[in-house]
């Protein structure tokens, strides 16, 4: 509260001038002075004696809309709420109605000061939620600990951290054991042991003893940069409702504008009573300015993403949001995303020698990162791969080439294409088949769980009445598997990643522009997917480049539950949006009537305030609910009947 000590202290000192001005004026034998005033009686002392107080409660309160209001003149920003305070309250002094402009202006102030204190409140709750960037850095050169900017470290860099302070840049442990706080990169509330060679994250907080990290990454490069300035885009992100908003404004002002000038002007041209049409028009003025609109509407959006924030979800932007909030259809990768993605080998099913298949298996293999190939490599071990050529086949397998054979390990597409001829035995979850120059040798059975969660969300999601598909590369009996145990309504296997994304396109041309389709994924194979969706959720994790740049909503704990919980405060901060603009519209629309009608009587000018100000304030509260995010995941996806 302190930045606005300055403003709370003019009005305070505005709101005592005033006060005292009124009991003065209405209530004691100078009430004449109000009497003289109101007989425009200039070369009357009394009539100063009046004028000035209220003049120098007005200027005390009212300085700083004025001088805005000029620069924006002279800059050719015209229409906008300082424009509008102006004329009406200038009108008011002119008119002599001096109280009633000293109490708008004074009314106008606590608005635009509380509305300014909640901004900033939200602000505040991303700002120390994002408080990742250490100013300065310990680095070891030579000999010799050196301070400088986190810009300045070098790949290689030794950094030395001491016990609560943030990790700079993404590093890897080279001295020292204890645990990390990663809180503010994933919202675990629980610290994460470390020791020696292990990664560590940038914006982790040491909370043991002296660590020293070798820097892998620049800081432009290190994840908590790039989470920074996500963040910081956030805001340039419009949804389409604030859109509206914006360009309802544009037009909205200058059209309401032309209104009051109309009014002012041509009624008493006919039935004469200038003074009560103008002051018709000057009331009209003060109604209309639409800063309840312009600033609880973004105000909303950004709570909202702060919100979810909180609970290591990270929302590119109101847009995205405003997408949650509809989406219905909801695609998801199997591999890593339901399941756990920590394959082992659960069987060897060999046509006749077990220890050829794991040997061809392991070579063929060798070539390969991916989860199923290092999991046949851990059960088979390493092979010597020196004199093979070893190629990966998209969305089939292996191919190794070398030693006088060739040697495949892949999907049953892969060896039918081949020329491979295959057993009949019906496959066992993930398999994995082994031929070496045309000759089946058998299978290896792999098996991946559903993630303990993925039941519970799917259902989660089904009963709030989501469209729930599976998509997976993997063959029909293991996505049949899956799908059962976690109850996903439809599947595909067999799936290539230009299939995936064909699948989705087709999704979407399906639906034709209602509601939304969300796809959930990995963030690094499924990048051409995630761009191709609506909306792209990565349930990459936080160490994940690919999955930060490549989605439009990062799951910062790679936990499921999270998608349920991000969707609800979308929801519900959509709701809120739709509730600030139908009630601010309302009671402008009413009021707006009112004043052009001039049935709003001895106090149309205060009511005026209500419906501006008063407006805003109570759309900005409703506006701060959106970061009460556990209220939003009970409301909008709870697991009772109501």
């Amino acid at each position: 509260m302190k930045k606005y000590r300055f403003t709370l202290i003019r009005i305070i000192v505005a709101a005592v001038i005033f006060a005292v001005s009124m009991i003065l004026f209405r209530f004691t034998p100078l009430r004449v002075c109000a009497e003289v005033a109101e007989g425009y009686a200039f070369t009357d002392p009394r009539f100063y004696a009046y004028l000035i107080p209220y003049l120098v409660a007005f200027g005390i309160v009212g300085y700083d809309v004025i001088l805005r209001a000029g620069r924006n003149l002279l800059s050719g920003r015209l229409l906008d709420e300082n424009f509008l305070m102006v004329v009406a309250t200038f009108g008011a002094i002119a008119l002599l109605d001096l109280a009633e402009a000293c109490g708008v202006m004074l009314f106008y102030q606590v608005g635009e000061l509380f509305q300014k204190y909640a901004v900033g409140k939200s602000r505040r709750s991303i700002a120390s939620l994002m408080d990742l960037r250490p100013d300065k850095a310990r680095v070891l050169r030579g000999e010799e600990e050196i301070i400088l900017s986190p810009e300045e470290i070098e790949v290689g860099d030794l950094v030395v951290i001491y016990a609560g302070e943030r990790v700079p840049v993404d590093g890897i442990v080279a001295e020292g054991r204890g645990e990390w706080d990663l809180s503010s990169l994933t919202g675990e509330s629980m610290p994460r042991a470390f020791s020696e060679g292990e990664e560590v994250l940038g914006g982790a907080i040491n909370l043991s003893g002296v660590v020293k990290i070798r820097a892998e990454k620049r800081y432009a490069e290190s994840t908590v940069a790039k989470i920074l300035e996500m963040v910081e885009n956030a805001s340039s992100r419009k949804a389409k409702t604030e859109n509206f908003i914006t360009k309802f404004a544009r037009y909205y002002t200058p059209a309401v504008v032309i209104a009051a000038i109309l009014i002012g002007v041509v009624p008493p041209l006919f039935m004469g009573g200038w003074s009560d049409w103008i002051k018709r028009a000057l009331t009209f003025l003060v109604v209309s300015c639409p800063c309840a609109l312009v600033i609880s509407v973004p105000l909303s959006f950004f709570g909202g993403i702060g919100g979810a924030s909180k609970e290591g979800v990270l929302i590119k932007g109101g847009n995205y949001l405003e997408l949650l909030a509809k989406a219905d259809v909801f695609l998801f990768d199997k591999t890593g995303t339901l399941t756990q993605g920590k394959f082992e080998v659960s069987e060897v099913y060999p046509e006749s020698n077990r220890d050829e298949i794991l040997r061809c298996a392991a070579i063929a293999e060798g070539g390969s990162n991916h989860p199923i190939a290092q999991s046949v490599l851990k059960y088979a071990g390493a092979r010597d791969v020196s004199g093979y050529r070893i190629e990966e086949i998209p969305g089939r397998g292996m191919r190794a080439m070398g030693q006088g054979e060739v040697i495949l390990a892949g999907n049953a597409a892969l060896l039918r294409e081949e020329g491979v001829l295959l057993g009949d035995e019906p496959p066992v979850g993930t398999t994995v088949y082994v031929a070496r120059d045309g000759g089946y040798l058998g299978r290896i059975g792999i098996s991946d769980l559903p993630k303990e969660n993925a039941a519970e969300v799917i259902g989660n999601l089904r009963e709030s009445g989501c469209r729930t598909v599976m998509l997976t590369g993997d063959g029909e009996f293991a996505a049949r598997k899956v799908a059962s145990d976690i109850g996903v309504t439809e599947y595909a296997a067999e799936l290539l990643p230009q299939d995936k994304v064909e699948r989705v396109a087709a999704i979407i041309e399906e639906r034709k522009g209602s509601g939304a389709v969300c796809f959930v994924g990995d963030g690094i194979n499924d990048a051409p997917v995630l761009g191709v969706a609506d909306l792209g959720i990565s349930m990459g994790g936080v160490g994940s480049d690919a999955a930060i740049e490549a989605s439009d909503v990062v799951l910062m704990k790679d936990d499921l539950s999270a998608i349920p919980v991000a969707k609800g405060i979308a929801k519900r901060t959509m709701r809120i949006v739709w509730q600030n603009i139908i009630f601010a519209l309302g009671v402008k629309f009413v009021v707006l009537l009112l004043a052009a009608l001039g049935l709003m009587g001895a106090y149309a000018m205060w009511v005026a305030v209500f419906a501006d100000v008063g407006v805003a304030m109570l759309a900005i509260l409703n506006a701060m609910r959106t970061l009460r995010v556990k209220h939003a995941i009970k409301s909008d996806f709870s697991h009772s009947p109501t």
